[in-house]
């Protein structure tokens, strides 16, 4: 059985992959559990939320989560859980996160959302950077991070975005560059 989490991080011309867990559309957080080698239920979005675009992580990637690195795919198709796309960046929300079930030390961590378009899109090869996209639809982004998680026991706070270079070196900095 493939572990997803371990394909390599990178692929051919400078692209980076992205496992899909939760397709755009999807009402539920799917989340690839490596112990199982299989996808399964996190957790229901709130009532009448549905991923806006495909969702899922940077194989052989950390996080301060523990976690691999999370993406956005942005674009107009909806794949399936465990689609590796090759992509590109055009920027990075960056989220921090405290956990508020007393099941932690109260510290903050960060769980940035990487904002990317495969490579193979052409209805995006216009977007270079996430300032690209309208200041409508970021805002609509970060708005469904925070609501995705508003009935978690998390107190979750979006510092801001950076663009393309700050995912490179996210990515170099766990040995893709």
């Amino acid at each position: 059985m493939t572990d997803f989490s371990r394909l390599p991080m990178r692929g051919r011309r400078g692209a980076f992959h992205v496992v899909i867990e939760s397709p755009r559309g999807s009402t539920v957080k799917l989340k690839y559990e490596t112990s199982l080698g299989a996808f399964s239920l996190s957790r229901p979005l709130p009532r009448g939320m549905r991923y806006p675009f495909d969702w899922g992580f940077v194989p052989s990637t950390k996080g301060p989560d523990g976690d691999p690195l999370d993406a956005m795919v942005l674009w107009d198709e909806a794949t399936w859980p465990g689609v590796v796309l090759p992509c590109r960046a055009l920027g990075v929300l960056q989220v921090d996160q405290r956990r508020t079930d007393g099941q932690s030390d109260d510290e903050r961590e960060r769980n940035d959302r990487i904002l990317a378009v495969p490579m193979v899109a052409p209805r995006y090869e216009f977007l270079r950077t996430y300032e690209d996209v309208s200041q409508l639809e970021r805002e609509e982004l970060a708005y469904f991070f925070l609501a995705a998680v508003h009935f978690e026991n998390k107190d979750t706070r979006i510092l801001g975005w950076e663009g393309p270079e700050a995912v490179e070196a996210m990515l170099s900095s766990q040995g893709g560059g």
